[in-house]
């Protein structure tokens, strides 16, 4: 079985997937479509959303009781393979993207090979994750509503440790508007956009928590047209990151409640919250289940984390649906250029979803589990 694995990764791997590149998403989805319809005899549903591929697979009739849930985009440029070559050696593949998340979608496959009976398995392969999934978000809440729980093959965090526990994101932009003058002949007529960022800088910077682990930060800043002239436009971004709802809601009405500081200056705040937060007890129950099943499976014992980063599991637990992420591949090195998977770690973790998956669809069902919608 894990040579078969090791070739499935390598088909997703040398297939090149931007998120921004649209064709490069739908070849990808081509050769996702392909390697699965090998593992698992049948072909899924092309969901095309704003021109980004999505792949599904139902199985049975009936309602979905478990989403198997990951994404076959990366944040590697076309090109990236002649400077990162996929590769194993000592124990250790490499490639863009195989680690975050291509390896975790071939598991996927053949996780769900390993059942004799799918029927309420539902496996959704999106496009578009790393840019913050802007068409695939309603798929996904979609999909996963009424299920009994989501599994994520998200990478792994340090160590192989599960993720149970993700920060929201919110994301924003802060605009000022001021007034343009010659920065030599009457400074004094304009009014400064540039020094109206760095006022708001300093208020927006002030607004995280480092004792509940609230950052806001700003990142990419912009103003002005030339050096001799007061800018009468700029803008910077706002990465927000925050563990509950209520710390969430906080920074968006402190965000919007920014107001300006220099006479005759305006401010534009645009954004809010991306993805809501994947709170501990969404995964609690499913982690100590997840956590008999590696014993009795013989594997070691497992351990969780709290991230910062976000993934599509924020999506389904912010529904409200029992979520465990991080079960894909071993290993380091997301987005940079020492990624990695841990070969050895393939089978047991491949054979741990499997379990998971055959004991939500023989009735297993979190004490905090909530009732959705249904499959639509």
């Amino acid at each position: 079985m894990l040579g078969e694995l090791l070739a499935d990764i390598q088909d997703l791997v040398t297939c090149e997937s931007p998120s921004t590149d649209l064709a490069a998403v739908a070849a990808s989805a081509d050769a996702v479509a392909r390697v699965g319809a090998r593992r698992l005899d049948v072909s899924p549903e092309r969901i095309v959303l704003d021109g980004r591929t999505h792949l599904r697979w139902r199985f049975g009739d009936g309602p979905a009781r478990v989403l198997l849930l990951g994404h076959h985009d990366t944040v590697w440029p076309l090109g990236s393979l002649a400077t990162h070559p996929f590769g194993v050696a000592g124990g250790v593949l490499r490639g863009p993207g195989c680690f975050d998340m291509k390896a975790g979608v071939a598991m996927a496959f053949h996780a769900l090979a390993q059942l004799k009976d799918r029927a309420g398995v539902t496996l959704l392969i999106t496009g578009d994750e790393e840019i913050g999934s802007p068409t695939s978000r309603g798929l996904i809440e979609a999909e996963a509503a009424g299920c009994a729980a989501a599994l994520v093959l998200e990478a792994s965090a340090d160590g192989g440790a599960l993720k149970t526990e993700r920060k929201g994101v919110s994301l924003y932009r802060v605009r000022a508007h001021g007034l343009a003058a010659h920065a030599g002949l009457e400074p004094e007529r304009g009014v400064n956009a540039t020094v109206e960022l760095a006022m708001q800088v300093l208020a927006v910077n002030g607004i995280g928590d480092d004792r509940l682990g609230t950052t806001v930060t700003p990142t990419l800043m912009s103003a002005g047209t030339a050096t001799n002239t007061v800018p009468a436009t700029g803008e910077f971004a706002v990465d927000v990151r925050a563990r509950t709802a209520a710390e969430q809601e906080r920074v968006d009405v402190a965000m919007h409640g920014l107001l300006p500081v220099l006479r005759g200056a305006r401010l534009e705040i645009v954004g809010g919250p991306n993805r809501p937060p994947m709170e501990a007890a969404s995964s609690a129950s499913l982690f100590d289940h997840a956590s008999a099943l590696a014993a009795q499976l013989g594997l070691p014992a497992l351990t969780s984390a709290a991230v910062g980063g976000a993934s599509d599991g924020n999506f389904t637990a912010g529904i409200g649906i029992p979520t465990l992420d991080g079960l894909g591949a071993v290993g380091g090195g997301a987005h940079a250029d020492d990624e990695h998977v841990l070969i050895s770690a393939l089978p047991g973790r491949t054979s741990l979803v499997s379990a998971l998956v055959a004991d939500v669809l023989a009735g297993w069902t979190s004490p905090v589990a909530t009732s959705g919608s249904g499959r639509p």
